[in-house]
């Protein structure tokens, strides 16, 4: 089972002030296991080393460090952590083991909480498992050069945003030991409440990193998609060279092609548009650009020193309608223009393809079949550099167990975050004004509206029914007509209303169109307009006469 965060978003929009959130005393918890984990109770100081090595003057871990509550986004009262104190500086501090942690055929569980209280400009909030050999004693000091078998967690600066996972393996060809990185690793959360970060190895090579229980990279450590492990079998054999008559053109120039006789290479890319005329009113007389004939010389102009003042040019405004100076034609492209001659690419007859050289095994090649087996680990610290302060370190563990790991997160990193979250949201900034719910745009529904909607709704009803009427009559006419006699007269009534009614309509509307587009009735015509008329008439038929003799014409023709 993953951890599994509850959804606080709605008690979040509940929260206006982090005086009312309510925190909840810190409860020590207790593994029944062997596997180390720590909460930074008061004999912490008994565990954790802090270190000063200087490796020289420049590289001096000055870094102090301190357990204490957090003082931004407080959680559990009570609840401390280990605190990275100094600003721009290095710092180290390591926790010997009680005994030896053997992750041979086994499952390597690390989980710690990370808590940036100012953010994380540039710096890292990594762990690392420390070698049992060569590791950290009461004589020696962690630094950067003890040698560890696993790093991992947060780093970040500048663009650089990941969460690094590192195995750190011996060649035993070399006898040297190589940092293994993860080749894509997961992006660090950089927020100012806690953030939980597990990494588990399992003993059949595969790997997870998760963040708050989620997964966030899985994989296996064998596989070359997440890390190379091991050297390639083959390499290039470095005394193998490429013979001398080698050819590997793909493409070579046409030895048989000529240059045809009419292509020109010395032909301009432009020339002067032979259809261009200068226009009527340009003057070619009339300067482009005039001395300025309101420029004053300058009172400190000294033209013994300075030379003859010259009044700067100006555009000539009697150009301002059309163009002045020499005229010349505008230029445009050249049809005849061919550019170079060059022959055409035809395939290579003696190409080889490109050369390589042979492969030879490779003499340093080795394999790393079980990488989870790592090193007996003795301590566990974190050596960092970081430009920010007050980074907070909580309930590390390392074990055997996932569930174990889970049942932690569950009980400690869960009631914690969720009280930070509820503090952070309600310090969050606020807006400087409340938003205004838009007005609600209620329509007003007029009577007629009102009546509409009611009959239309009446009417559906009156027809479902009519509807459900008509199959039980078709199913038994004679119990329905018998049973329900006033629907079969209700709903006669109704399909003779509706023809009844149809016709009406359809005859009113008949009516009316007939009285508009019919002809008017006839006038009393008085004898003098009567023969106007008659002329008039007489007029028409000679020109429609002639319009038709015309038409005749036209088809003659």
């Amino acid at each position: 089972m993953k951890v599994s965060r509850p959804i606080i978003l709605l008690f979040l929009s509940l929260v206006s002030y982090a005086a009312d959130v309510e925190r909840k005393d810190f409860l020590p918890l207790s593994l029944e296991s062997d596997a180390f984990f720590e909460q930074f109770n008061e004999t912490w100081a008994s565990r954790w080393k802090p270190s000063h090595s200087k490796r020289d003057d420049n590289f001096v871990y000055r870094g102090e460090w301190d357990v204490e509550e957090p003082t931004v986004n407080p959680g559990l009262k009570g609840d401390k952590g280990l605190v990275a104190k100094t600003e721009a500086a290095h710092h180290a501090i390591s926790a010997r083991l009680p005994t030896p942690f053997d992750n041979t055929n086994n499952t390597l569980v690390l989980q710690y909480e990370v808590k940036l209280q100012k953010g994380l400009e540039c710096g890292g909030a990594y762990i690392k498992l420390l070698s049992q050999e060569g590791g950290v004693s009461d004589s020696v000091e962690f630094s950067n050069d003890t040698p560890y078998q696993v790093m991992f967690g947060p780093d970040k600066c500048g663009m650089s945003n990941k969460v690094h996972f590192i195995i750190r393996r011996k060649n035993p060809k070399t006898g040297e030991y190589e940092e293994k990185h993860l080749k894509v690793p997961p992006m660090a959360r950089i927020v100012k409440t806690s953030t939980l970060y597990t990494l588990i190895i399992k003993p059949n090579q595969d790997f997870e990193i998760r963040i708050n229980g989620e997964v966030a990279k899985a994989g296996s450590l064998l596989d070359s998609r997440y890390f190379e492990l091991t050297p390639p079998k083959e390499i290039d054999d470095p005394n193998d060279e490429k013979p001398a008559d080698w050819v590997d053109d793909e493409l070579i120039p046409d030895p048989n092609a000529v240059k045809p006789e009419d292509w020109d290479e010395d032909a301009p890319y432009l020339i002067p548009d032979p259809d261009a005329v200068k226009p009527e009113d340009w003057d070619e007389d009339a300067e482009a650009y005039i001395p300025d004939p309101d420029a004053v010389k300058p009172e400190y102009w000294d033209e013994e020193e300075d030379g003859e003042w010259i009044a700067p040019k100006i555009p000539n405004p009697a150009c301002e309608q059309h163009g002045c100076g020499p005229w010349s034609a505008p230029k445009i492209r050249n049809p005849d223009y061919k550019g170079k001659w060059t022959p055409e690419l035809i395939e290579n007859p003696d190409y080889k393809g490109p050369w390589s050289p042979r492969k030879i095994p490779n003499p340093n090649y080795y394999e790393d079949p079980t990488p989870s087996n790592l090193e007996p680990i003795g301590a566990l610290g974190f050596e960092l550099w970081t430009m920010t302060d007050s980074i907070m370190f909580d309930n590390i563990y390392l074990g055997h167990s996932i569930e174990e790991a889970e049942y932690i997160g569950n009980n400690t990193f869960l009631p914690k975050v969720e009280i930070e979250e509820q503090i952070a949201a309600a310090n969050a900034p606020q807006a400087k004004y409340d938003a205004e719910e838009p007005e609600i745009q209620v329509e007003e529904q007029s009577l007629v509206s009102d009546l509409l909607d009611k009959s239309v709704d009446r009417v559906l009803k009156v027809y479902a029914s009519g509807k459900a009427y008509w199959a039980d009559f078709l199913d038994d006419p004679t119990k329905t007509l018998l049973n329900r006699p006033g629907e079969a007269f209700f709903f006669a009534s109704v399909i003779v209303g509706t023809i009844t009614t149809t016709f009406a309509i359809s005859a009113t509307i008949i009516s009316i169109f007939a009285t508009l587009f019919a002809p008017s009735a006839p006038q009393p015509v008085k004898r003098s307009e009567a023969k106007e008329r008659i002329e008039s008439v007489e007029e028409k038929a000679t020109a429609s006469e002639s319009k038709i003799n015309e038409t005749e014409a036209v088809k003659r023709g």
